[in-house]
């Protein structure tokens, strides 16, 4: 795609042969991206709802519109204090002299960001790679094109393409985006596609970071109070009909708890959504692609044993035909695909275990999630699951809210991904932090000049005493 090439080619010159923009012209650049996004919210909203098919308003609010201004706003209070160098501890050996950091854009950054919360996962990293001096192009999702060309758009329309474009186009344009020899290349997606954008950054050396997914397992401790934290959970699981990377993926229960986790869950669910699938806070799933895969990891269970309730009346019509009922599965076992696959909907298998500690050992026997939830720990047993799990980020006793927290690196580890962002960690992904030494006029180190000999063999024994 020459434009695309063309337009790389152009930020590139940009960010080499300008002067770094002071703070003033990042904080200009980040009001423009704050003005887009007050002023096109309902632009905004009604295109992911085309896109889906049905969101509500309040889950795009939600989901994507409130958290890219807390983004913003949280970026623009704490910029001056993150752009200033940071002083740092000389060794003793080298005093007087003085070391410190210097924060220094890294050039032109690529985001490729997914369908599920459009707007969100693409402005936010965009933010704050433009907040750490950088210029910045996004590959938003081909799953959801109106936004993406509503994005395009208004972009275009307020904001220097040298500085920030969006590029539209199918798979294949995303490919040949993953290709170019970015400073820095930021993914939101699955952990299969994260794999073809590692290898692509690769071969031009390009660090990524990638924000990928997984199974984010939901354990609940031996008698926890379903009363309380069913409806936390339910919350998590059913926002956006699913389709959130920090979804509880599936729920581990002491196998004395299942039937009142089931209770519970039955009740809440037909409280959040109480005209079923007509339910106008529920959403629609993003394709017929998607839909039928997940109808298809239902079919897989109950065909290998599992016991299927759907939470509310599936019954589907032409204006909810796409709308994937919330559906709880008993007695999940490990054969069922929707054991070995991030589900990404609407589903909510349920495993049993007799002790904390087997309860632990599963979640370790399998890849690190992006989210562990853990409902009703306390004391040494809250120790134990912190200390022992691995994982991207932790909730406890409730779901999904550590990704609102603007002071918390949000990021996954192992084959859940790698690099966190978010407020001040993610304008220090976006930069490179410069080592500085200055060396003072009173130097001693003129002292291991050669040739050596006495005094370089003094100054020797005197340092290896202080290191």
């Amino acid at each position: 795609m020459e434009e695309m090439q063309d337009i790389f080619a152009r930020q590139r010159a940009e960010s080499r042969n300008t002067i770094v923009p002071d703070y003033l012209a990042r904080i200009q650049a980040l009001d423009a991206l704050l003005m887009i996004t007050q002023r096109y919210e309902k632009e905004i909203s009604s295109a992911i709802s085309e896109d889906f098919g049905y969101r509500s308003t309040e889950e795009t609010l939600l989901g994507d519109i409130m958290m890219a201004l807390a983004g913003i706003k949280g970026t623009k209070k704490h910029l001056k204090k993150w752009m200033k160098p940071t002083k740092v501890a000389t060794d003793l050996q080298y005093l007087p002299g003085s070391s410190h950091i210097e924060y220094q854009p890294l050039g032109v950054v690529g985001i490729i960001a997914p369908w599920n919360y459009p707007y969100q996962l693409a402005i936010v990293p965009a933010a704050q790679a433009i907040a750490a001096g950088n210029r910045v192009m996004i590959k938003p999702s081909e799953v959801t094109p109106k936004t993406a060309e509503l994005m395009r758009k208004i972009i275009a329309d307020h904001i220097d393409p040298d500085l920030l474009t969006v590029i539209t186009g199918d798979a294949t344009v995303g490919k040949e985006f993953s290709e170019l020899p970015f400073d820095h290349l930021f993914f939101t997606g699955s952990t299969q596609i994260g794999r073809f954008i590692a290898q692509a950054a690769a071969k031009n050396l390009t660090p990524v970071t990638l924000e990928l997914g997984g199974k984010s397992p939901a354990l609940f401790n031996k008698g926890a109070n379903m009363g309380q934290f069913v409806p936390r959970l339910a919350f998590g699981k059913f926002l956006n009909a699913g389709q959130t990377c920090i979804a509880p993926d599936y729920a581990m229960l002491h196998k004395d708890d299942v039937e009142p986790f089931t209770q519970n869950l039955k009740k809440t669910v037909a409280g959040f959504y109480p005209q079923g699938l007509n339910s106008k806070d529920y959403s629609s799933i993003v394709s017929d692609r998607h839909f039928v895969r997940l109808k298809g990891l239902v079919q897989d269970a109950a065909d290998k044993g599992a016991e299927i309730l759907e939470l509310v009346d599936g019954t589907q019509t032409e204006d909810n035909s796409r709308k994937f009922p919330p559906t709880l599965i008993l007695r999940a076992t490990e054969d069922m695909t929707l054991m070995q696959e991030e589900i990404f909907g609407p589903i909510l298998p349920v495993i049993t275990y007799d002790t904390l500690d087997g309860a632990i050992n599963y979640i370790n026997d399998h890849d690190r999630p992006l989210a562990l939830y853990g409902f009703g720990f306390q004391g040494e047993e809250r120790r134990e699951l912190m200390t022992r799990t691995t994982s991207g980020g932790v909730t406890l006793d409730d779901c999904v809210w550590h990704i609102a927290q603007e002071n918390l690196p949000f990021g996954g580890v192992g084959a859940s991904g790698m690099g966190g962002y978010h407020g001040e960690y993610g304008f220090r992904l976006f930069s490179h932090a410069k080592a500085v030494f200055t060396q003072s006029r009173w130097s001693t180190l003129f002292m291991i000049f050669p040739p050596f000999g006495v005094k370089f063999n003094w100054i020797v024994k005197f340092v290896r005493k202080i290191i």
